[in-house]
């Protein structure tokens, strides 16, 4: 598969050496084409009349006769439904606010890595809220061994029992987590069996495993080497399809923080960030939070599920909440033998023992997230 779409970006940047910044950053990437810079406000959405950018980026201190505040507002009655990225400094802190015109926020100095993930950012989020009720769950870990792997699947069998048409995407792309999991043949199709151009239902259906629990799984590449082959463009084009065709999509991610990864939280509606009472996860996850809050990830969208909940280690609740600065929104118990067994014999534990604890904790799980109101009881 082949990324063979850019991005159009119209910038409003009045400040010489940060359009210079901003040109320098694109000219070693191809994901970005760079329509124009203006410097005067006021010919910005005339331009953007004519030019029909992707995403228009604008500096909240622009100066003239229209001002950066001005001008997001103008773009947001414009009726061109553009996106738009505002630029800002540490020292105006600006949060991210649809509701005003503003798609997201960049703070100075940012990288190019950064800026092409955020401009990506915006238009699968502007796209995923224009397709509809599909819901969108990326189960990420910032450190292996917590369980990751085990709640994606099960949830996604849990969304599935409730009667949402649910997909299960394998974004471990290098080592195929849920295909080795499922005892999947090596000659399943995956994502690279997906036409490079332009994929259709039919394409997408041909390529899906079906499991016996009743969800359609999106498996990684076979072999570790073929993951290079997935580009962003390649997940973005595959999220929004799926987003027509299901209600529900898990994405079991990898732990590295890849463009493709990043392609993939951002395409989703919650980022469910597992963690455990263990100190090294415990570092791992206020690190990345960091990264995620500074690309505009609100608390609506990460959340966090403390796995192995009744395992605590000598770390309490009230101590994981302070030091990760909220209580979680979701706990889910320990039953290692039941859970051993289950994906030793590549069941999903919400099928195989419906009654455990563990299991009423994932369905709690899925409920919520697809806004039901729970009808399994609450552990006290």
């Amino acid at each position: 598969m082949a990324n063979t779409n850019s991005i159009r970006l119209l910038v409003a940047e009045d400040v010489p050496q940060v359009s210079q910044h901003v040109r320098n950053l694109l000219s070693v990437q191809s994901q970005v084409k760079l329509l124009e810079v203006f410097n005067d406000g006021s010919k910005v959405v005339e331009a953007a009349q004519q030019l029909r950018p992707d995403v228009v980026m604008v500096d909240l201190l622009l100066q003239g006769k229209v001002k950066g505040p001005q001008l997001i507002e103008k773009l947001r009655d414009s009726g061109l439904d553009i996106p738009v990225v505002v630029l800002t400094v540490p020292q105006h802190p600006l949060a991210r606010d649809p509701n005003r015109g503003i798609d997201a926020v960049l703070t100075l100095p940012f990288s190019g890595f950064e800026l092409a993930n955020t401009l990506a950012h915006v238009l699968v989020d502007r796209q995923a809220r224009a397709t509809g009720a599909c819901r969108v769950v990326s189960v990420f870990a910032p450190k292996g061994g917590v369980g990751k792997t085990t709640i994606a699947f099960n949830l996604a069998v849990a969304l599935g029992q409730m009667g949402v048409a649910t997909a299960l995407i394998d974004g471990s792309l290098q080592y195929g987590d849920l295909r080795a999991l499922l005892k999947v043949p090596s000659d399943v199709p995956s994502i690279l069996d997906l036409p490079t151009d332009r994929v259709q239902e039919s394409d997408l259906r041909d390529v899906m495993w079906r499991d016996p629990a009743g969800i359609d799984i999106l498996l990684a590449p076979p072999r570790v080497e073929m993951a290079e082959m997935v580009t962003v463009r390649d997940v973005e084009k595959t999220l929004s399809l799926l987003r027509r065709l299901y209600e529900a999509i898990v994405i079991d991610t990898p732990t590295t923080l890849s463009e493709v990864t990043l392609a993939l939280l951002d395409g989703s509606d919650v980022v469910l960030s597992i963690v455990t009472y263990d100190s090294t996860t415990i570092h791992n996850t206020i690190a990345v939070s960091e990264v995620f809050a500074s690309i505009g990830y609100g608390p609506e969208k990460l959340q966090y599920l403390v796995n192995r909940a009744d395992s605590s280690g000598g770390i309490g609740r009230d101590e994981l909440a302070r030091i990760i600065g909220r209580r979680p929104e979701f706990e889910v118990v320990s039953d290692g033998r039941l859970v051993v067994q289950a994906n030793n014999e590549g069941m999903p534990f919400v099928v195989s023992s419906p009654d455990a604890a563990v299991s009423k904790d994932v369905r709690r799980v899925a409920q919520t997230i697809m806004g039901r109101t729970t009808n399994v009881p609450a552990r006290g």
